[in-house]
Parts: structure tokens; C-alpha cells; sequence
């Protein structure tokens, strides 16, 4: 009956096929009861247009592409996304950017091309035992909770806020639990950012943020882009050495235009010297993470076409 599109970016759909079978229409119609959505941003006036919608299903982890949820939510239709497909991958991207950071790695690649008459005295004189750094996680989800379990094997000092979670996770995870998130900020010398956005975290790292942190902490996020201001808010802090580093696998906007610290980071000015560094939202995959993530959110689309509901509803329907 051809009940399942996809809006956007895969062209191959052979694992969604595999699921999905007739059901899957490779041309949008009026028949259409689920779509599964990549980046494309869902409008009311895209809802409108297909009067069987049954339930918006997003690939991946984020779903700030539903624009409006309280009107998906009005329309009796399901939003839902595909959040377990690559917590490994995310909370080891955070657990090296923040391993990157605690031993220097891209600081002491980029100083030592220079390097010509002396080698292996050059250290970093802020480099900590890796037991002595504080790790604050914001956001101690699947992915938070991860990066908490891995960072105490790595004996770092863990600590977290999320306000969502119920009592007793600390002893669950192993990690302090921060009552506010002003004591997190104040006290960690590294803030892993792994929260959900939302109306509440939205530009939830701006200038205020960044002034409570101690001088010399540093910020890995591997969330959502839009959880920070704009990158510029970097810009002074990491040249006044109030920020010793930043490490982004998301960014605000992407791809990134330009601004203070894109034009520095791209002219690799010296005063970055590998503090700096980004990735091109790239945390999430690896060969079998992106095919758990397309089969997963078909075999979620596959319930709602039998008549059940999805899981991991994100518009409380």
C-alpha cells in the first residue's frame, strides 16, 4: 500500500526496503501514514498536506526538526525518534575529545612542528593525573550515563546534573550528583555537554555560562549545535586563557558560516594552537551504528502501520 516515505537524504533504501517492503513509496502522496526524516524540517503546513499521517519518525537522536510538537501533538500524530542506535560511538567521541583535552594530544601536535632545538621538555605545564581532573557531565541519559561509566574507568573525578533523573541514579552511575547546575559549571574542570534540546537548553552555553567556569576548564559538546549561543562566545575566553580548550562534534549552525572564531579556527591562528577543534557531527557514526539507526526507525515505522504505537514518543501522545 506503499504507507512509509522518506523525506529526505537516503537515495538507497535497501534496509528500509528490507523492513518495510510495498510499503515503502518512493514518491510522496495523500496516502502516506508515517514519514521518516532525516534533516528535512517538518511544518504544519507539511502536516497538513498529508491528511492519513499517523506518526513522524526521526533517524536519528535529535527531533527539533518537528518544528511545532504541541501541534503534531493536536493532530493525534506520533513524533518519535531513534535514540539508542549510536550511544557507543557519541560517548566515545566525548570520552577522547575529553581524554584529548586532559593530555594535551592536539596541543602538543600543533606546538612541536616549531620545535627544533629542544624536544621532550616542552610540556604543557597544566597537564594534570588524569585522577585529578573533575569531569562534569550535563545530561546523564544513555549517552551522559555512558560517558560517566567510561570517564570512571579512566579514573577521572565524575560529576553530573540532570534534573530529570530520578534519586538514586548517582549510585547507579558512580558519579556525584550536582543539585544545581551552578555547582556543576563552578567546579568542573571539564563540562562534557550531553543534553537533550530543548527550550531549556537552547543557547543554554552563552557568556554568562562561560564566565562562571573555573579559569582553564574547557567545554566538550556532542549534543546539539544549538545548546550553545553562537561559537563567538568562545572567542575571548579561549584567547584571554579563561577557556583552556573546546572540543565540538555539533555546532550552532551547519555548515558553519563564518564569524570570529570560525575565520581564527580556519586561519589556524597561533594563539588556537589545537585548542580549538571540531568535527563535522561525525560522533554518531560507524558502519553498524548507521545501519541500527535506518533499521530501527523502519522497524518503528513497521509498528505503526500494524496498528501499534511507536516507541520513544517524544510529543507525549
Amino acid at each position: 500500500m506503499n504507507r512509509v516515505y522518506i523525506t529526505d537524504k537516503i537515495t538507497d533504501p535497501y534496509i528500509e526496503k528490507e523492513v518495510l517492503g510495498d510499503e515503502l513509496s518512493m514518491t510522496l502522496h495523500e496516502e502516506v501514514e508515517v514519514l521518516l526524516v532525516w534533516h528535512k524540517k517538518i511544518t504544519n503546513e507539511f502536516i497538513d498536506s498529508l491528511p492519513n499521517l499517523k506518526a513522524l519518525i526521526r533517524f536519528g537522536v535529535g527531533y527539533d526538526v518537528f518544528l511545532d510538537l504541541e501541534y503534531i501533538k493536536q493532530k493525534g500524530i506520533y513524533a518519535s525518534n531513534t535514540p539508542d542506535y549510536g550511544t557507543e560511538e557519541v560517548s566515545d567521541t566525548a570520552i577522547a575529545m575529553i581524554m584529548n583535552i586532559a593530555r594535551g594530544i592536539s596541543r602538543y601536535d600543533y606546538k612541536c612542528r616549531d620545535y627544533r632545538d629542544s624536544w621532550q621538555i616542552n610540556t604543557l605545564d597544566y597537564i594534570k593525573r588524569t585522577s585529578d581532573y573533575k569531569l562534569g557531565v550535563i545530561g546523564a541519559g544513555r549517552i551522559g550515563g555512558s560517558v560517566l561509566l567510561k570517564a570512571n574507568a579512566l579514573r577521572f573525578q565524575t560529576q553530573f546534573y540532570d534534573p530529570y533523573l530520578s534519586s538514586g541514579t548517582e549510585k547507579m552511575l558512580g558519579a556525584k550528583r550536582c543539585e544545581n547546575l551552578d555547582e556543576l559549571i563552578e567546579t568542573s574542570d571539564i563540562i562534557s555537554i550531553n543534553c537533550p534540546l530543548t527550550s531549556e537548553t537552547k543557547a543554554m552555553i552563552d557568556e554568562k555560562f562561560i564566565e562562571k567556569m573555573k579559569k582553564g576548564a574547557s567545554i566538550v559538546n556532542t549534543a546539539r549545535g544549538a545548546i550553545v549561543k553562537d561559537l563567538d562566545v568562545f572567542y575571548e575566553p579561549l584567547k584571554s586563557g579563561h577557556l583552556n580548550c573546546v572540543n565540538l562534534d555539533v555546532l550552532p549552525t551547519e555548515p558553519p558560516g563564518t564569524g570570529l572564531m570560525l575565520d581564527a579556527w580556519r586561519a589556524k591562528e597561533s594563539w588556537l594552537d589545537g585548542r580549538f577543534m571540531i568535527n563535522p557531527h561525525s560522533a554518531f557514526y560507524s558502519d553498524k551504528a548507521y545501519f541500527d539507526m535506518r533499521q530501527k526507525a523502519a522497524l518503528n515505522a513497521k509498528r505503526v502501520i500494524e496498528g501499534k504505537k511507536p516507541i520513544n514518543i517524544v510529543n507525549g501522545l
